[in-house]
């Protein structure tokens, strides 16, 4: 996903501190912490993919309040 179609949004995927070797997602508005995984992924693919579907989910409620 690029910048330009999530915007306002922005997805960071980060190595968490334990357990070593695993990842976290965070979603941002506009840099401002929105949501972040309650869970580490063994890999950053694995979160990546998570974390782009919860944001997939943000756009689709948000689409449905319109």
């Amino acid at each position: 996903m690029s910048m330009e179609l999530t915007y306002p949004y922005s997805l960071e995927i980060s190595p968490t501190q334990t357990p070593e070797g695993h990842f976290n997602w965070a979603i941002r508005e506009r840099g401002k912490l929105l949501q972040r995984s309650d869970r580490v992924f063994p890999s950053e693919r694995i979160a990546r993919e998570k974390g782009e579907a919860e944001l997939e989910r943000l756009f689709t409620t948000r689409d449905k309040r319109r």
